[in-house]
């Protein structure tokens, strides 16, 4: 590990739950060591309080220039159709709006400031979804699509077990650095829990993975100033152990590097 003054602060966007009937905030404890092993970051979880854009508590853009990265995670909810002006959810849908009341005006922040970005599952959504894109809310029922949910009754290992093979777009980022993670970019297998998936995709959203289902499986933002990637599978599981998820958190991590130096150089100037 670099020294712990050059160990960038990253950002996890936390979920409201509830626990014993307390409302409480947490983030699943995957992404925090995901976070230190796999980009060798400081993990700070981000309540999910909503930001001074949506009416909520963060002033978002002195949050994040506190910040060197921000990831954005999976979670059980979904984002609300009301954001891509889609149909209203069925009864018993999850949802979380004090999270997207959180996480969308942050995406467009951290584009905006240059803040190195991550979006796992729920976050590649998210993204979509803060620059102006729609999702499938209900995926299983798309045609031709395959059923990507989580198998909620097996056991954890099951459940995050490699499940289908994803492609790389030829002569995108992904193909690079699948093959720097020695993989056959035209096809490796990643594991598949989301209901929900891309649909209409938002100006400078280019896509750079796709399932043999044609679903969306990686992303990245070709205006931002720096990384801003999202990937639809959860590389949170894979951080050690499966080697592209390992190049994902790798140079997510050194992205965030870079501007932690930056950032404290800056900080001594002022």
């Amino acid at each position: 590990m670099l020294a712990s003054f050059h160990r960038p602060l990253i950002g996890i966007a936390g979920d409201m739950r509830q626990f014993n009937g307390i409302d409480v905030h947490g983030v699943s404890h995957r992404y925090v060591t995901a976070v230190i092993e796999g980009s060798d970051g400081i993990p700070v979880m981000l309540a999910s309080i909503g930001t001074e854009e949506s009416g909520g508590l963060y002033p978002q853009d002195a949050l994040l220039d506190r910040l060197d990265g921000l990831l954005l995670t999976g979670g059980r909810s979904n984002v609300e159709p009301h954001h891509y002006e889609g149909k209203p959810f069925r009864d018993g849908t999850l949802r979380d709006p004090m999270r997207d009341a959180t996480t969308l005006p942050l995406v467009r922040a951290a584009l905006a400031g240059g803040v190195p970005l991550f979006g796992i599952c729920r976050g590649i959504q998210e993204m979509n979804v803060a620059l102006g894109g729609s999702l499938h809310p209900y995926l299983w029922e798309v045609e031709g699509a395959r059923d990507h949910r989580m198998r909620i009754i097996a056991p954890m290992e099951e459940r995050t077990a490699l499940r289908h093979p994803v492609r790389c777009i030829p002569g995108g980022l992904f193909e690079r650095w699948a093959r720097d993670a020695g993989l056959d970019p035209r096809g490796f297998m990643v594991n598949s829990l989301h209901g929900q998936g891309l649909d209409r995709l938002a100006p400078g959203v280019v896509v750079e993975a796709l399932a043999d289902d044609g679903v969306v499986e990686g992303i990245r933002i070709d205006t931002a100033r720096g990384f801003a990637v999202g990937v639809q599978w959860h590389a949170e599981h894979g951080a050690r152990g499966h080697p592209f998820s390992e190049v994902l958190f790798a140079r997510f991590g050194e992205a965030c590097r870079a501007r932690a130096i930056a950032r404290t150089a800056r900080d001594r100037v002022a």
